[in-house]
């Protein structure tokens, strides 16, 4: 059962939790987002978007194939507003800011920065709050490549806490998840007619806030 948290006639939306995939991994069997979000409502879902397994939070589905063309083509010209919430390690100095770095993918599975090769990638973060060892940040993509905010914030000394795949393993495996939430959509398919879809943070990302800042 998934945590429906928007549904009309064209679109539903979700609260994923941290540790489901969003699309089938390569064993069918284990549950995913999709397959989820399918059987609740007994009818053909088509994914819009994709969060990582280990971010939490909004993921957005179309109910018809119509509906899945129109978003697409919001989101090929950047005309829908994703924001996220993170915890990184390090204290943010600046209020706000935008990382502009082009970012390109890597056999290993890794997103980095590549000023030759890679495709332009924009991130903008605003600081909610400085904590002793680590800032909480609001963060929104203005590109969306393939772990964009994980890598960018990992490119200026910052990784998301708790991100096995960018920064020291050994102090990332500290933290019981990775301190990434989609935190809201927004788009306007109709004129006048926006839609904004907001995810509560779960409880676990809270209490994983306030746990590592206790260890470090």
């Amino acid at each position: 059962m998934t945590n429906i948290i928007y549904e009309d006639a064209d679109f539903a939306a979700i609260n994923k939790p941290a540790g489901l995939s969003s699309i089938p991994e390569r064993d069918i069997a284990v549950p995913c987002a999709l397959s989820l979000l399918e059987a609740q409502l007994g009818q053909k879902m088509f994914m819009v978007h994709r969060l990582d397994k280990g971010v939490s939070g909004a993921l957005l589905f179309a109910k018809t194939a119509q509906a899945h063309r129109a978003i697409s083509a919001l989101f090929e010209r950047r005309a829908v507003s994703k924001t996220y919430r993170a915890l990184v390690h390090g204290i943010m100095e600046s209020d706000s800011g935008e990382i502009n770095l082009p970012l390109r993918q890597f056999g290993s599975g890794r997103t980095g920065v590549d000023m030759e090769h890679g495709k332009p990638s924009l991130t903008r973060y605003e600081t909610l709050e400085r904590l002793k060892f680590h800032t909480l940040l609001d963060i929104r993509i203005i590109t969306g490549r393939r772990h964009q905010i994980r890598a960018h914030l990992y490119a200026i000394g910052h990784p998301v806490a708790g991100d096995l795949r960018y920064g020291d393993r050994t102090q990332q495996s500290r933290c019981p998840r990775l301190l990434l939430h989609s935190r809201e959509i927004a788009f306007e398919l109709k004129p006048g007619a926006p839609i904004k879809i907001a995810a509560p943070l779960p409880e676990g990302f809270t209490q994983s806030v306030a746990q590592i800042e206790t260890e470090f």
